[in-house]
């Protein structure tokens, strides 16, 4: 999932608090359950630390106290993820339930983007790329991986491609609004910056890859850029769930540009084959935490109405859904817990910070297969993942 931007007069308050906040302290950092051996490991960030649980039964293996608000990144080798802390991104191996030395120094750790066995990740606070083989996550040193560095610091991401072609942002600290394409060697290949506001990124079937724009989104088929005009003036695409079974990439839709918080309730479709946007009625509001993909590709939208909504996205049509909690409202404060969506395989993870539980979903029958109560609100939800 990608940090949500803020538009209108209280962005710049969230802003300063995103810069803050987005790292947390690990001085005192403890592992509450040493020698853990995780069974698929479902991580969650509470208030105060992280939980580290089994991905069937949901039970909690090891409960790691850490201070400040700390966001949760797959590396995709099915073992470890990147914990965002005030040092930048240090590795957490989820299968022992222990935060280990290793730590990716960062100004402000960023986003994280695992594709075809490459893993990147971006500062905000220099604009450094780091880019690393996912399946070495656990051994790599910082001083190992590859480094790409952006003309300037920006709120950004970055993706490397099965051809060795790396993608990343365009901006500054004020705004970002384009895409640049280079290849193995750092030459550039193609580059738009018809993309205010550009924000979130994600690939789909054929490898298309999807950025958001304040008024439609950007496609890159390998070659050049295509963009994807919103049906208003203002249609912001923040965030997106792409699949490698699907042409269509999923993305939220805000059509406010001076709302303090818009509480959406249509979606956007991206058809990177056909190039065209298709927006979908919900019978509810989401969030950026609300999107995910299934197995055959089918959308996901975890809706304010305690709803996962299971979206045709060839057919634009919402065909099918689970209740699995109390109605709820997102916010004002992007970092404070709200329900949030996780999906590996078959499986998908839904939190209930109202409740204080965390849910399984089997996608192929819509069954609750476990619950489980936690002693804290859960806030961030992710877990190990392959490419």
């Amino acid at each position: 999932m990608f940090t949500p931007r803020h538009t209108g007069p209280a962005a710049l308050a969230v802003s300063a608090l995103l810069l803050t906040a987005c790292g947390g302290e690990t001085d005192g950092a403890t592992q509450a359950d040493t020698g853990a051996d995780v069974t698929d490991p479902v991580v969650t960030t509470y208030d105060g630390g992280v939980l580290v649980l089994d991905g069937s039964t949901l039970e909690v293996e090891a409960d790691i106290e850490l201070d400040g608000f700390n966001r949760l990144n797959p590396t995709g080798d099915g073992r470890h993820l990147l914990v965002s802390t005030s040092e930048g991104f240090q590795v957490l191996d989820a299968v022992a339930g222990e935060l280990t030395g290793t730590v990716f120094g960062a100004e402000t750790p960023g986003h994280v983007v695992v594709h075809e066995g490459r893993t990147a990740l971006f500062d905000d606070g220099t604009g450094e790329i780091t880019v690393f083989d996912s399946e070495a996550a656990g051994e790599v040193t910082p001083e190992e991986a590859d480094t790409h560095t952006a003309d300037e610091p920006h709120h950004g991401v970055a993706v490397e491609l099965s051809s060795g072609q790396l993608l990343h942002t365009l901006g500054d600290e004020e705004s970002v609004d384009g895409v640049v394409a280079l290849d193995p060697d750092g030459e550039e290949i193609a580059r738009s910056e018809d993309c205010p506001g550009v924000h979130g990124e994600t690939v789909a079937q054929d490898e298309a890859v999807v950025v958001g724009c304040e008024d439609g989104a950007l496609i890159y088929d390998g070659d050049g850029f295509t963009k994807v005009d919103s049906e208003d003036d203002y249609g912001r695409i923040g965030n997106q769930a792409g699949s490698e079974h699907s042409p269509v990439v999923l993305g939220d839709y805000k059509v406010d540009e001076e709302a303090e918080l818009e509480r959406p309730e249509r979606v956007a479709l991206i058809d990177t084959a056909d190039e065209e946007l298709e927006l979908v009625d919900l019978p509810a509001s989401y969030t950026f935490r609300s999107l995910g993909r299934g197995p055959q590709g089918e959308a996901l939208v975890l809706g304010t109405d305690g709803t996962l909504h299971v979206i045709d996205p060839e057919e634009g049509e919402v065909t099918d859904g689970v209740e699995l909690m109390d109605e709820w409202e997102e916010p004002l404060e992007w970092q404070k817990p709200r329900p949030a969506l996780f999906v590996r395989g078959s499986t998908a993870y839904v939190s209930d910070p109202d409740a204080d539980e965390l849910h399984a979903v089997d996608l192929e029958s819509l069954e609750v297969t476990a619950t489980q109560g936690l002693e804290a609100a859960p806030n961030e939800l992710s877990g190990v993942s392959t490419p």
